[in-house]
């Protein structure tokens, strides 16, 4: 679906982290609805190196861009010399910005902050040099354990991802005053799910995970009182939608992405059972995470509708019946 009608021919678009779920995901939207727009994926692919706590530090994988037709660059958000190369070799009408260390167990607060908010800062000033509208990629982390429905103005982040969207936010915020260039546009994602997310390993999305739990046959295994822990969970194409109405928006500022209604972790296997055509028991494990856990998300998305033109048009039984093939797809190729 297009979600905006205007002629990208002659435009440079930067798409930071563009191997990567939702970097991907854009670099295919433009390739396939705005052809002539010039489009420049920046990612640091992975390389096998890992955090302290067993994951990747980088989710980038050549397979999501397979078919892709564009320019694709490998490097390191970090590295100042290849910005440098990239101001000088481009002109960025847009920048997508979804580059990050996306880990929200990583412990390494020096490597967050650095590759978060600091790499971003350098980006943004770049941003302004250029006259490019920026769109990145904040998050509903930035809310930690808040009351629903989580509201732009009432953040708590409970871990250091989430504190560096937030100081991503405030950064913006500050830049905006300041000057009418160009657009910033801060996207708060809840928990998004669909195709090309499955190299994120252990921290793709629980439909993915199990989606694939069902089709090898094992019982679905969840936390005792499922029903009850609900999140906002928001199909990949409805985040294309928002980053897109994102490139012209009424004005600068942060906005929640998801779909304003909380759906429970037994609704994702009840409708993946549903639609797999299978009714294996589930297990239910006690709760280690008690006290420390979000046990209800949900997007306060009026001023989204209002500043962006965004309405969301996946409901979970929409998204996961959209998803299924692609489960399947990966399944047979990466897990069977």
């Amino acid at each position: 679906m297009r979600y905006i009608d205007n002629d990208f021919a002659e435009k440079t678009i930067l798409i930071t982290g563009g191997a990567g779920f939702i970097g991907s995901n854009l670099a295919f939207y433009f390739q396939e609805n705005h052809p002539d727009a010039h489009v420049v994926v920046l990612d640091s692919f992975r390389s096998g190196e890992t955090l302290s706590n067993g994951n990747l530090k980088s989710f980038g994988h050549f397979k999501n861009l397979i078919g892709f037709s564009g320019e694709v660059i490998s490097g390191d958000i970090n590295d100042k010399e290849l910005l440098a190369k990239l101001e000088k070799e481009y002109t960025f009408d847009y920048i997508f910005h979804e580059a990050a260390i996306s880990d929200t167990t990583a412990l390494e607060q020096d490597l967050m902050i650095r590759t978060n908010l600091n790499a971003y800062k350098d980006l943004l000033d770049l941003a302004q040099r250029q006259g490019a509208n920026m769109i990145y990629a904040s998050s509903g982390a930035t809310y930690g354990d808040a009351p629903s429905p989580q509201t732009v103005g009432r953040e708590a982040p409970q871990n250091v991802y989430g504190f560096s969207k937030l100081m991503m936010d405030h950064l913006s915020r500050d830049i905006m005053k300041k000057q009418d260039k160009i657009t910033i546009v801060g996207l708060r994602y809840f928990n998004v799910y669909g195709p090309r997310e499955f190299y994120k390993n252990k921290t793709a999305s629980m439909i993915i995970q199990f989606g694939h739990q069902i089709l090898s046959g094992k019982n679905p295994k969840l936390f005792e009182g499922s029903d009850k822990i609900v999140r906002d969970f928001v199909y990949i194409e409805d985040i294309i939608q928002a980053n897109v109405l994102a490139m012209e928006p009424k004005a600068s500022g942060i906005y929640n992405v998801g779909t304003a209604k909380a759906r429970s972790f037994q609704a994702i296997v009840d409708i993946l059972q549903k639609e797999l055509g299978t009714e294996l028991t589930c297990e239910y494990m006690p709760n280690p995470f008690v006290g420390r856990y979000q046990f209800h998300t949900e997007a306060e998305i009026t001023p989204t509708i209002e500043g962006l033109g965004y309405k969301p048009h996946f409901e979970l039984e929409d998204g996961i019946k959209a998803y299924i093939p692609e489960i399947k797809r990966m399944y047979e190729e990466e897990v069977k």
